[in-house]
């Protein structure tokens, strides 16, 4: 499996007759790793939205690797290679965790579920519980796990440690850089916690109001202090 890039040009997109996101532009080169930043309410979760093609499309183009997906479904978009792990983890309650899995391997061989249960051991643990009785940690683990099995080349995971414990938080961002050296991947993260996040990243972009405030590397960031107070809100990275 190969990592594709993923160009936006000019992406304009809302809900209904609401413009969220406003003429906005960035590249991620194959197989590396972007953190998107912001305060609540800013458009993060509406970025994503838009990439895999689940909000009202208002402008401009989405590039993945040479194919141009704007006028995609979201299905479409998953086929040529775009997984997405939204911010409401989205599981089947009434599934088992293996046939949660099930739905996520596309054509691939059942064989191929092992490799979820090599990335986060507890789903196997809790293979024949219902989706409904896992923990939140765990249901993000077997969201994440299932678009996994479909084998994207660039991933988008929205919010992926909100409400967890910190042992799960580290759990579920070591399986995450795992992710980006083993599956030569493409992968965009969407974090409130920054930390995190900025470990994680080799590069960064600050939305403020649906428009990219600031861009650059996670180093450059931790040096602009006025930056994160004025755009994320925070007195410092520490």
């Amino acid at each position: 499996m190969t990592a594709l890039s993923l160009k936006i040009e000019q992406l304009e997109a809302g809900y209904g007759p609401t413009k969220v996101i406003e003429n906005v532009s960035f590249t991620v080169d194959k197989g590396s790793r972007l953190a998107i930043l912001g305060r609540n309410g800013v458009g993060k979760t509406t970025l994503f939205a838009s990439i895999a093609g689940l909000t009202r499309y208002l402008g401009g183009r989405i590039m993945l690797g040479d194919t141009d997906v704007t006028s995609f479904s979201t299905s479409e978009r998953a086929m040529a290679g775009l997984g997405y792990v939204p911010q409401t983890r989205d599981i089947f309650p009434t599934l088992t965790v293996e046939e949660n899995l099930m739905t996520g391997l596309k054509k691939r061989s059942v064989s191929a579920i092992e490799e979820a249960y090599t990335m986060f051991p507890r789903l196997k643990e809790r293979r024949k519980n219902l989706g409904g009785q896992l923990s939140g940690g765990e249901q993000q683990m077997l969201s994440t796990a299932r678009t996994m099995l479909g084998q994207p080349k660039v991933l988008l995971l929205d919010e992926p440690l909100e409400g967890l414990a910190p042992v799960i938080c580290e759990e579920l961002m070591h399986a995450f850089a795992q992710m980006g050296k083993t599956h030569d991947m493409t992968v965009l993260l969407v974090e409130q916690r920054i930390e995190p996040a900025l470990e994680f990243a080799e590069h960064a972009i600050i939305l403020e109001r649906g428009k990219i405030a600031w861009s650059g590397t996670p180093v450059e960031l931790s040096g602009q202090h006025d930056v994160i107070e004025q755009l994320l809100g925070v007195g410092s990275l520490h």
